[in-house]
């Protein structure tokens, strides 16, 4: 555990965001005793998982002055992991069989997981702390503390000063769009999958998905009940791939594409060449954060945020300023509450940090360890294979147990079942046991 001091401090804190990493924030600081404000521009909790058939008025929402939409849900989206394994530690993410309109599947609707996020912020009297409809505009440092201005739904801003700033704002809204050889010529429509809702729009076309991990597997089998004919482009698979995916009759998986021409069709690595009507661009998000000003200490380079102690505090403005949420590839869920324990507690006193000198000597370390596995700087918040020694860092450093054998198990397997049986892995599995141990514990607990 880090060392610990006797002396508590309770600030006046601004969590910004009032999605599943900001309530989780703002419940943890609370414990701490540090009184809260969350800033929330939609009008209620659950960030991302908000749904709304509304999109950009840009369909690829490459325009800066657009109207941005801050949810990418589709309609059709389920977990992609299951829920026993995603929830907060002490508030388990299990089915409501007491209310017939709960979805209690083990990989449930995101209309699922939006209720759980109200059923936590009702348990533990979040929406008291948030500001709905309320926009934060700018976040820069006032002396030793920070300046926030938000805007308010009538258009109205304020400036307030806090002493420290908990950012929690979401990494889905801002997308990345694939660079393809001669698209700016290429006739057809282009979307990202941030505007994609539901299929209907696709019928009868042959359409070009690119990216085939989550959204992009998802989306892909979506369309095909609709669409002619469904290509994905992977920059991951061989160039020469190209193989009927099983499930359907209109579903072909290729290398990446190789160039688009101005007759329409788009040419992959492999050779294959089809005349396409539309591209999807599965291909994810940028980190975003138009609202800080740090006078260029926090950059975002190729999607890498830095720099960062552990992903979470930036050394030179440690510990009033922070991150929560950034990893990916991780339990989410699970992570947010950690990593919000860890803020609380160096906050309030009672965890310290290392010297500004020190964290940045582990911040260099951590770079030069991502360059020499020769891994690109858009993959340094990616956890997979190494989530759980970096989860039960952060909980060593908080007194937190470490994460549960049955939850590392679940979330392993999870993985690799989304990517060897992306089309059957949320309702068929063989890891029943693990289903019965995760609630054991709950029970052993006393939290179901």
């Amino acid at each position: 555990m880090a060392p610990a001091c006797s002396r508590t401090n309770s600030l006046h804190v601004a969590v910004i965001g009032a999605g599943a990493a900001g309530l989780a924030a703002a419940r943890e600081l609370r414990r701490e005793t540090h009184s809260v404000i969350i800033f929330e521009r939609g009008t209620q909790v659950g960030g991302l998982w908000v749904y709304t058939p509304q999109t950009e008025p840009d369909p690829l929402s490459l325009d800066p002055n657009r109207t941005v939409v801050h949810s990418s849900v589709y309609d059709s989206l389920r977990t992609n992991l299951p829920r026993e394994c995603m929830g907060y530690r002490d508030f388990p993410f299990v089915p409501r069989n007491d209310d017939a309109s709960r979805d209690p599947r083990r990989y449930p609707s995101h209309r699922e997981v939006l209720a759980y996020l109200q059923d936590f912020a009702r348990e533990f009297k979040l929406e008291e702390m948030v500001r709905f409809e309320t926009e934060v505009v700018c976040v820069e440092p006032e002396g030793q503390k920070w300046k926030i201005q938000s805007r308010s739904s009538d258009g109205i801003f304020k400036d307030e000063i806090f002493d420290s700033v908990v950012v929690c704002n979401g990494h889905y809204t801002e997308p990345r769009v694939a660079h393809v050889p001669g698209i700016d010529s290429w006739p057809g429509k282009q979307i990202h999958s941030h505007n994609y809702r539901v299929p209907d729009p696709f019928k009868d076309q042959v359409v070009v998905v690119i990216g085939n991990f989550a959204s992009g597997s998802d989306i892909s089998r979506d369309i095909t009940g609709v669409a002619k004919e469904v290509h994905i482009a992977s920059r991951s698979n061989p160039s020469e791939t190209y193989q009927k995916l099983p499930g359907s009759n209109n579903l072909w998986l290729h290398s990446m594409i190789e160039s688009a021409r101005k007759d329409g069709s788009i040419v992959f690595q492999n050779g294959k060449v089809v005349q396409a009507d539309t591209i999807v661009h599965c291909t994810g998000y940028k980190y975003h954060f138009p609202f800080l000003n740090t006078n260029g200490y926090i950059t975002v380079d190729d999607n890498c945020v830095g720099p960062l102690y552990k992903r979470v505090f930036p050394p030179a403005l440690a510990p009033t300023l922070s991150f929560i949420g950034l990893p990916w590839m991780t339990l989410q869920f699970f992570m947010f509450e950690l990593q919000s324990k860890w803020v609380a507690a160096v906050l309030s006193g009672r965890v310290m940090l290392p010297s500004e000198d020190k964290m940045m000597e582990d911040v260099t370390a951590f770079y030069a360890k991502r360059d020499a596995n020769k891994l690109p700087k858009r993959y340094t918040h990616k956890l997979g294979e190494c989530q759980v020694d970096y989860l039960n860092w952060i909980a060593d450093q908080v007194g937190a147990p470490p994460v549960e054998h049955w939850r590392a198990k679940e979330v392993h397997g999870g993985h690799l079942r989304l990517a060897t049986q992306s089309d059957t892995f949320r309702d068929k599995w063989d890891d029943d046991h693990l289903i019965l141990e995760a609630y054991e514990d709950f029970l052993r607990q006393k939290l179901i």
